[in-house]
């Protein structure tokens, strides 16, 4: 486990990553407190003058124009956790919400939010002994980032809302009894500190983050489940050649035919009939494959980009920045907590990784029609009729794909006026997140089934060659945990076998792009 060093600076996606699956370890940087103590002193030093400042010394959302007494300025920071903890669904899974501790106090700890030291240090605590907020899932539309999932994030800070340890059910126990187990205390907040506790996008940014890398390493799984295709059906690498790719050079549709060519060299299979009339020009969902897997490559690195900068950003409000001059410091409001750059992302993370779905769906067709697989038996059965082979595997794939096309339908277009018209154009981020991981899981399922297709595909071709060394070692990993099926036998743990082994046919690939 390796160690990352909370100093206030952004993270990269693979450290919130890796922290998401308990594979770095979090510790409070040595100059944190220092970093953080000038913006504190602004907001103690505007509290005593009885600045105006929004949500300091005054109501939140409409309500920006009621002044709050001083006798009510701790209260209306609890108030403020309290009231917005209002989400509602299943509980958000335990490496998002170890992400999310992550980046919340990353935020806290920048130095511009104007709170202690204490918030950040309590959400390391919480994350370093794996005690997880319950979060609902549902009740943002990613306006002042998502303040109902922020908040239910808050509440155990002040020994309110439900934790859980390890071990706990999915709703967990009562913080209180929680924290008390592990010898935390539970803070009591200051002003500001309730407010800064709920605004941002740092639930927008986990799910993203996490979704980023399961799109990429989608990319990857296409290239290897079309190689094996294209030798199933006695396909051709020459649109794969570099001499076609170089005059058209976007960089994720070199990415993608360099990686063919590299799982097709030295293929049996391929040499096999390379020089017959049917070896001239592939259908799309083979030709093509480099330009759409490519397309959809350059999309998630322009996500991978977005998200980036949102990992270093600061995405509070109010917040505490220099002077009009260089000099001092003052409160400023700001809208860095919209969603909306997160909304675009994740929005076209959909997009790309559905496109990666569809056009496998459309190899495992060619796969089973003997139409199409150029001699290979109706629906990979032996003995087709009395067997009917995976045919409802394609069933299933066309179903997910179908469902991916639903769900690509964009969030970020839409917006619903909240708190009394003073949100009153909000991203709808959260929804974006939430849904390019859903079809990420769905075109992990597509894939699958490629492979699974693709693998008995290649059984039957076996009397005349076999597959390339590389695709070879994806072959023999699929046939460790699922032996071919000549009799019909049950898909869906088929299907789940291969699910679960898509991270280890990346590595038996060996290196790709």
């Amino acid at each position: 486990m390796r160690d990352l060093l909370l100093s206030g600076d952004g993270f990269s996606i693979e450290d919130v990553v890796d922290v998401a699956h308990r594979r770095a370890r979090v510790t409070l940087g040595p100059d944190l407190a220092a970093r953080m103590a000038d913006a504190r002193a602004v907001v103690t030093e505007a509290v005593l003058r009885k600045d105006i400042v929004y949500g300091v010394t005054t109501g939140f959302g409409a309500l920006a124009d009621t002044t709050i007494g001083a006798e009510d300025l701790a209260r209306l920071q609890v108030g403020i956790v309290r009231s917005h903890a209002a989400a509602v669904g299943q509980p958000l899974s335990d490496e998002v919400v170890r992400a999310l501790l992550l980046l919340r106090a990353r935020t806290l700890a920048a130095g511009h939010s104007g709170v202690r030291v204490e918030l950040p240090a309590m959400f390391i605590a919480l994350l370093d002994a794996d005690l997880l907020p319950v979060i609902p899932e549902k009740g943002s539309v990613g306006a002042s980032g998502d303040l109902a999932q922020l908040a239910h994030l808050a509440l155990p800070v002040i020994g309110e809302g439900r934790l859980r340890a390890p071990g706990d059910g999915p709703q967990g126990r009562p913080a209180a009894e929680v924290l008390a187990e592990h010898g935390l205390t539970p803070l009591v907040l200051e002003p500001k500190e309730g407010l800064s506790l709920i605004n941002g996008t740092e639930p927008m940014q986990a799910v993203l983050s996490l979704a980023i890398m399961e799109a990429e390493a989608l990319c990857k799984l296409a290239d290897i489940a079309c190689a094996l295709s294209v030798e199933a059906l006695f396909g051709t690498d020459r649109a794969y050649d570099e001499r076609v790719q170089v005059i058209r050079p976007h960089p994720g549709q070199l990415d993608s035919a360099a990686n063919l060519r590299q799982l097709l060299s030295q293929s049996p299979l391929l040499a096999s009939h390379r020089h017959s009339d049917h070896a001239v020009q592939d259908s799309y969902a083979l030709r093509c494959a480099p330009q759409v897997h490519g397309s959809s490559r350059d999309l998630i690195a322009h996500c991978r980009r977005v998200a980036a900068i949102e990992l270093g950003s600061i995405v509070d409000n109010p917040v505490v920045v220099s002077g009009p001059d260089g000099e001092g410091f003052e409160v400023m409001s700001t809208g860095n907590f919209h969603g909306q750059p997160i909304a675009f992302s994740a929005d076209a993370l959909a997009m790309a990784c559905s496109e990666l779905g569809s056009i496998s769906e459309r190899r495992v067709y060619r796969l089973l029609d003997p139409a199409t697989s150029r001699g290979l038996p109706p629906f990979l059965a032996p003995d087709a009729g009395t067997n009917s082979g995976f045919m409802l595997a394609q069933y299933t794939a066309a179903s997910v794909v179908s469902e991916n096309k639903v769900l690509c339908h964009p969030s970020s277009v839409d917006s619903i006026v909240t708190s009394g018209n003073q949100e009153d154009h909000v991203s709808m981020g959260w929804h974006a997140v939430r849904k390019a991981r859903e079809v990420i899981d769905n075109t992990r399922t597509v894939l699958a089934i490629e492979l699974l297709c693709a693998a008995q595909g290649v059984d039957l071709r076996s009397p005349v060659a076999g597959p390339g060394p590389r695709t070879s070692r994806v072959h023999r990993r699929i046939r460790a945990d699922v032996e071919p099926m000549p009799v019909d036998r049950e898909m869906a743990p088929q299907i789940q076998a291969v699910r679960e082994m898509l991270d280890d046919l990346i590595a038996e690939a060996g290196e790709l792009r």
